[in-house]
């Protein structure tokens, strides 16, 4: 509880001081020659117990096939890299020509530093207060240049190693940078303060906006419904917000029959699904996947 606090504390001063940027979208461009350009692009996201991953068309922007492998069950002292390498052994797709590759990293082990008070060089000073650091650790970020603020995590380096094999070249970067920049933009001219709760196996995120200004990022462990509620509830007193306003959408692996969900529902006036409708638009899939996909479908 008092690491909690802590960490809570620590995002409001940094909210006082720093996360009222706006962030403004910007479309980064390609150097892959118009002649050999495929307009195809893979991204995967990266678990440890497992992989999702899907294939786009950038010429139509749209998602053309989508695949997940979870590692269920497999001996522990299998290696995490052999894992991936029976999946790309199994689909294809993973082999094929891309003009774009991106890997995306899906952990707990990340933070949003504001522009002004990032310093590469004390990348683990900034991740000590949310996760237990250490020496021999690899540290990484992700610049979110327009909203002037970093992403700050651990990636999976043997994760990364492999893919240097596989590719040779790919961009990676956090799930977290690609969910809460979509978060902004969303928000935008939307001055009532939101909190968004995206669901993952065995953790949580609890983000909050108002008008594209990130106030509050958090991730949290959980293994039962009231640990999901404690900790909104608990969020939602450190900014004070009332329960019977606020309004709370829920993203990720949920919908409204989750028990999760009926037990929000239950002590919040305003719980929602977020509206992917948009991003349905563009692919094939279920609204249900498309919640659930909802960082590798926007990367």
């Amino acid at each position: 509880m008092i690491s909690l606090l802590i960490s809570l504390l620590i995002f409001e001063i940094v909210i006082e001081i720093d996360f009222s940027y706006v962030c403004i979208v910007e479309t980064n461009s390609m150097n892959t020659n118009i002649t050999e350009k495929k307009y195809k692009k893979l991204s995967i996201q990266v678990a440890l117990n497992g992989l999702s991953f899907c294939c786009f068309d950038t010429l139509n922007n749209t998602i053309t096939s989508f695949n997940e492998v979870h590692f269920d069950t497999f001996h522990k002292a299998t290696k995490t890299e052999d894992l991936f390498a029976d999946a790309f052994s199994d689909y294809p797709e993973l082999k094929e020509s891309y003009d774009e590759i991106l890997i995306i990293h899906n952990n707990n082990l990340s933070t949003f530093v504001p522009e002004p008070l990032f310093d590469e060089n004390f990348l683990g000073s900034y991740l000590q207060y949310n996760t237990k650091v250490f020496e021999t650790d690899f540290f990484a970020f992700d610049e979110i240049a327009n909203c002037q603020m970093n992403t700050v995590y651990i990636p999976y380096v043997n994760i990364n190693n492999f893919f240097i094999d596989q590719f040779g070249t790919f961009e990676y970067k956090h799930a977290n940078t690609i969910l809460v920049s979509k978060l902004l933009i969303a928000s935008k001219n939307n001055p009532e303060k939101k909190m968004v709760v995206h669901i993952n196996s065995g953790h949580f995120e609890i983000i909050v906006v108002q008008n594209q200004k990130l106030l509050l990022f958090n991730s949290f462990d959980y293994t039962t419904p009231e640990d999901f509620l404690y900790y909104i509830l608990f969020t939602a007193e450190q900014l004070g917000l009332n329960p019977e306003e606020f309004p709370l959408e829920l993203i990720g692996k949920i919908d409204t029959e989750s028990e999760y969900y009926q037990l929000a529902y239950k002590y919040i006036r305003n719980v929602s699904l977020v509206d992917v409708s948009d991003l349905q638009a563009k692919n094939t899939f279920s609204e249900a996947e498309n919640r659930t996909h909802f960082i590798l479908f926007n990367s």
